[in-house]
């Protein structure tokens, strides 16, 4: 694995690696954000409740497993595979 970018920022991958990172990685992200929405929904009872009726644990996991589905996605955007594109700090 090589690293470019102008800050390391991206990782060169053989292609299989790159295909394997990008397919499980963006599952994983929208499983993780469907269920984030189905813990808010429940946390809140469908936005109905009242606020002293809302289940602060479920929101709070609601709001963790969307972060967590977000970050994952946004970290799988620095693989690259070998060939792909061209460098940010290249030149035109």
């Amino acid at each position: 694995m090589s690293e470019s970018g102008p800050s390391g920022r991206d990782v060169e991958v053989p292609l299989e690696v790159y295909k394997a990172v990008t397919v499980f990685s963006t599952l994983f992200a929208v499983v993780m954000v469907v269920l984030g929405f189905i813990l808010l929904d429940s946390a809140t009872q469908r936005a109905t409740a009242a606020v002293d009726d809302i289940n602060v644990v479920l929101a709070v996991a609601g709001l963790a497993a969307i972060a967590v589905g977000a970050g994952t996605y946004a970290f799988s955007t620095r693989f690259r595979a070998q060939g792909m594109g061209k460098p940010k700090d290249g030149a035109d």
